[in-house]
């Protein structure tokens, strides 16, 4: 019986230890983010672009600064013109690829989020 007691009583102190987890909230980091984001233009050129910012978004961010231009489309922000230059789709097949570091972006630019050092590229695809 005291066995069945100890057992009962260290599940209930677990369950009690994981609901004050599960209510803390981490602090959001406050301040600013400092990034890059490359772009690689059709020919082949590119520019780097830094950037201080408090955003949270980095298509936001990129607007903002007039970087980026885009219509809002089902799955998000669809770039049309990045510095200047515009790709389109429905013309020539060319589109922005968007990646975070190296990676493949798996997200929309609207929803990828800004962290602090990040390295971002959008690069020119198509035809």
């Amino acid at each position: 019986m005291k066995k069945l007691f100890a057992v009962l009583l260290a599940v209930l102190m677990l369950l009690s230890l994981a609901a004050c987890g599960k209510t803390q909230e981490t602090p959001k980091t406050e301040g600013m983010a400092s990034i890059t984001v490359t772009v690689v233009h059709k020919d082949g050129t590119s520019k780097d672009f830094t950037y201080q910012t408090d955003e949270e978004f980095l298509g936001p961010l990129l607007q903002k600064e007039g970087l980026i231009e885009g219509n809002a489309g089902p799955y998000g922000m669809e770039i049309t013109k990045v510095d200047g230059e515009q790709a389109i789709y429905d013309t020539d097949k060319a589109y922005w690829a968007l990646y975070e570091g190296a990676e493949y972006a798996l997200q929309g630019i609207d929803t990828t989020p800004i962290k602090d050092g990040g390295t971002y590229k959008l690069e020119y695809t198509g035809a």
